[in-house]
């Protein structure tokens, strides 16, 4: 169990863990580990604009605190959990060093989402695909214009991380500093849900 995993069970009751462990069991279909094709079963999840981000997430090595990069094919109920803390509010009573290291762990989260390859690096086309994704639902865009949307959002950002840049410089993409850079007003403990797993972890807190 990951020490971070290990700290959250001892800030939530025995109740909440017990209701976690049964939507664990009722999506694994009361099996010992969830799969892909469990989480992506979910009715709530189909209109989700990032729906294969999210089901992502919960398989990606980069959130399970494994070394190396890439897609494992089931998890356990500990691994489950271990995603789960990145929805986690933080605690009321948390140390400002705490809080602020919970803020970049929770970014980096959602920066492993979109960074597909584990490069380290939101590259245009990656950019792309995931404003792609996020206009899907509208369906009188055509492609053209979600590329040109991505497009220009990627300059917007070019300019604000790395200032004016010469017409044949070449922006390879967001770095993770750049994304924190980009994202400092975000505030994150109001935008990271998990609605689609009918949980409340907004009642869950993050220790000190």
């Amino acid at each position: 169990m990951s020490s971070r995993t290990n700290r959250w069970r001892k800030t939530v009751s025995l109740e909440q863990i017990n209701n976690l462990n049964k939507r664990f069991r009722q999506l694994s279909s009361n099996k010992e580990t969830l799969s892909r094709e469990d989480l992506a079963s979910i009715p709530d999840l189909d209109n989700n604009p990032i729906r294969l981000q999210i089901i992502n997430a919960f398989f990606d090595k980069r959130n399970l605190s494994q070394s190396e990069v890439g897609i494992v094919q089931e998890i356990g109920f500990e691994e489950f959990l271990m995603v789960l803390t990145h929805f986690q509010p933080a605690a009321m009573d948390i140390t400002e060093d705490n809080r602020e290291k919970l803020r970049r762990t929770k970014l980096r989260f959602l920066f492993n989402m979109h960074d597909t390859d584990g490069n380290g690096i939101i590259t245009l086309e990656e950019y792309r695909q995931a404003v792609e994704e996020l206009l899907s639902k509208a369906g009188t865009i055509a492609p053209e214009t979600v590329k040109a949307i991505a497009d220009a959002a990627m300059l917007d950002v070019a300019s604000t991380t790395r200032g004016k840049m010469e017409p044949d410089e070449f922006y390879e993409g967001i770095t993770f500093e750049h994304f924190l850079q980009i994202l400092k007003t975000l505030d994150i403990e109001t935008t990271m849900h998990v609605r689609f797993l009918n949980l409340d972890t907004a009642n869950m807190r993050c220790g000190k």
